[in-house]
């Protein structure tokens, strides 16, 4: 070997006995992987990758994405050799490492930069959270995706501000996923050639040889997807590595797979792959073995030895740092002659809004007949998004009924041939629509996706990523009860509110009317860390008379006092989101009448209503006031924390059935009557 070469090599077996040791010290985590692509990592990221390892996040640079979450010191120990620096949540450089040798020391420890599995916002450095197989590359295809539609809005003569390249590093166990296949199909789809996948094809999964449940031919597969396949037979071969990124550069008009065979090797011959690939760690005296192998100190730990940095800081630091600040310099100069496109770019990246973002939103007078939920969402979304330019989205085949298509002159379907529009079809693929919204939000442009409320069983996966990411993601749901009568059962959500309700940080709006959904609105743009699910109807709502009862406002305390008595103390509440909201103000009125006080609480957001003060919450539902009945066409599950041990609720018990909306609403007892006689009940009880 050339010095050059021995100096690779040593760089590469850095990157390896980090990971051994690492994951020695943890007991527990995934040695095999990182060893086995350890030269893959380093072709790339030494060779290829334009990152600058001192801004992580210059909005530029390539991104990287290791799908295989699990092999996670293959990333830590890459970020630590090539010096990566510490940002903050507010975008602050903090001159500190973003993956100290102390803390790859304490990998998969409480508190330490080196969790288990690679977290988005918690170490720098790493563009996605990843650990479920598939959501990485699914991921990876929103930020081809963003990177285009960015390039096309903002790029112009002389001055590309956006062009950077997507990596993804896959296995076997990402392509039996299907939300890779729906990724990869919309991919080639939409010819998105600044995106490559490297495939480690090493054929083991936990249980065994692949052989057990896979055989697919993968190239061809992916050759049917509409991408340019390439392949790498060994993983050690860094000229052959290098030539397949060549391949990849040169492809202009589809996405690359690059299948690299790859083959753990260890110290011991008789060494299983299995094992230490997922999940084992190899053991004192088989580190020792493979350290002797690589001619490596035998019980050196956590070594890096003299070079190492130096020569991480004069390849990719050094080719990072030259780009980084070329681009800084381009924007100095786009900021001059573009001073307008500059400063939405500033906005976008910083996740600020242009000014006057919420003008020209429609109101909407009282109406006893009044419209759907999605079709008064529909006028303020165009509204919003004439404003706010990288508001964009799409569905999941279903934008004529989720009504999400942005209609204004100049919108368009984004597409191939069309990198500008902003409508976007994903297909009948929820999973990846979701997990590619993901992508897109962490490249900064505002991204939602719509689907049937049913439906957000197929995407849940990706919204608890999304979550888990504090990505301010918007999801759209609608069709959000048996109120889409005739479809029946398979289409009528009933345990999918309380499915969204239990993710931690995801917000959940069930709006009652048009007026509720412009404050929805209004609240969402404002989001910076908070993912939402905004769920709506598809048969009409009355729109609340504004005069007569509360404002809409109170939306954005997540539950407010819509209707009380006139005079004193209410003797019952009725608590209610959506729809049901009117029918409870129907049963208010006929109570009133019978000379009965009741108070009707408007509760869109049991998140947002928990974030609220305890005086602000017992304001809304007095603890003194036991008679409660609660009315919510979903399941009942979770509401006892509002109607307490002796209240009510009206809710679904059962599945729905398949018939008209009316006959529904009887059957399963969602009717003023019924309400009114659960008031009954409850003031009796009292009694």
């Amino acid at each position: 070997m050339t010095d050059q070469e021995l100096l690779d090599q040593k760089c590469i077996n850095t990157i390896r006995t980090l990971a051994m040791d690492a994951v020695q010290a943890a007991n527990s985590g995934h040695p095999g992987t990182p060893m086995a692509l350890a030269p893959v990592m380093y072709a790339l990221w030494q060779r290829t990758l334009r990152f600058d390892p001192a801004d992580p996040i210059w909005p530029n640079r390539d991104r990287f994405v290791l799908s295989v979450g699990h092999a996670s010191m293959l990333l830590y120990s890459t970020l630590h050799l090539c010096g990566a620096k510490a940002v903050n949540s507010k975008y602050e450089q903090l001159g500190e490492p973003a993956v100290p040798l102390e803390d790859i020391k304490r990998f998969r420890q409480l508190d330490s930069k080196c969790p288990g599995h690679p977290e988005y916002r918690l170490t720098s450095g790493v563009e996605t959270t990843t650990g479920p197989l598939g959501q990485g590359v699914a991921t990876s295809v929103g930020m081809a995706i963003a990177g285009r539609w960015m390039a096309n809005y903002f790029n112009r003569p002389n001055f590309e501000m956006f062009d950077f390249n997507v990596y993804a590093l896959c296995g076997d166990g990402d392509m039996m996923e299907g939300v890779s296949g729906e990724a990869a199909s919309l991919a080639g789809h939409l010819k998105l050639s600044k995106l490559c996948w490297i495939y480690d094809n090493n054929r083991i999964t936990i249980e065994g040889h692949t052989d057990l449940a896979y055989s697919d031919d993968v190239a061809t597969r992916f050759i049917g997807y509409g991408w340019n396949v390439t392949r790498v037979g060994d993983a050690n071969d860094r000229t052959m590595l290098d030539r397949a990124f060549r391949s990849f550069h040169d492809t202009t008009d589809r996405p690359t797979l690059i299948i690299v065979d790859s083959h753990i090797a260890y110290g011991s011959p008789n060494k299983q792959d299995t094992s230490a690939a997922h999940g084992e760690p190899l053991g004192e005296e088989e580190i020792r073995l493979t350290k002797r192998n690589y001619g490596w100190p035998e019980d050196a730990k956590f070594l890096v030895p003299d070079g190492v940095y130096e020569h991480f800081q004069a390849g990719i630091g050094q080719r990072g740092r030259a780009l980084r600040d070329a681009w800084i310099a381009r924007f100095a100069g786009y900021k001059d002659l573009y001073p307008d496109l500059a400063d939405q770019l500033y906005r976008m990246q910083h996740r600020q809004l242009p000014d006057g973002w919420d003008k020209n939103l429609p109101a909407f007078p009282a109406d006893p007949k009044g419209l759907a939920g999605r079709d008064a969402s529909a006028k303020v979304l165009n509204a919003l998004a004439k404003n706010v330019p990288w508001l964009i989205g799409g569905s999941a085949d279903l934008a004529p009924s989720t009504k999400t298509r942005l209609t204004f002159e100049g919108a368009g379907d984004f597409s191939a041939a069309c990198p500008g529009g902003r409508n976007f079809h994903f297909g009948i693929r929820e999973h990846a629509m979701s997990a590619i919204l993901n992508g897109m939000s962490l490249c900064k442009v505002r991204p939602y996706g719509s689907g049937f409320l049913i439906f957000s069983d197929y995407a849940r996966p990706a919204i608890r990523l999304t979550a888990i990411m504090e990505l301010p993601v918007i999801y759209i749901f609608t069709h959000d009860s048996i109120g889409v009568g005739e479809d029946g059962p398979t289409h009528q959500p009933v345990e999918q509110l309380t499915a969204l309700r239990a993710i931690p940080g995801l917000i959940n709006l069930r709006p009652a009317d048009a007026g509720e959904i412009v404050e929805a609105w209004k609240l969402i743009m404002q989001l910076h860390h908070e993912p939402v699910t905004l769920i709506l109807t598809r048969q009409a709502l009355p729109v609340i008379d504004r005069q007569k009862y509360a404002p809409a406002e109170g939306l954005r305390n997540g539950a407010y006092v819509l209707a009380d008595p006139p005079h004193g103390k209410p003797d019952v509440l009725l608590l209610a989101t959506g729809s049901e909201v009117s029918l409870c103000l129907n049963a208010y009125e006929k109570l009133a009448s019978e000379g009965i006080a009741a108070r009707v609480v408007s509760m869109p957001s049991w998140e947002l209503f928990e974030h609220q003060s305890a005086e602000y919450r017992n304001s809304v539902i007095p603890p003194e006031i036991t008679a409660r009945v609660a009315v919510e066409q979903a399941s009942t599950l979770g509401w006892s924390r509002y109607v307490g041990d002796k209240g009510q609720c009206i809710g679904m018990h059962t599945f729905g059935a398949s018939a008209p909306l009316k006959e529904l609403q009887r059957k399963f007892g969602f009717t003023p009557e019924n309400v009114v006689a659960a008031v009954h009940e409850q003031l009796a009880r009292g009694k």
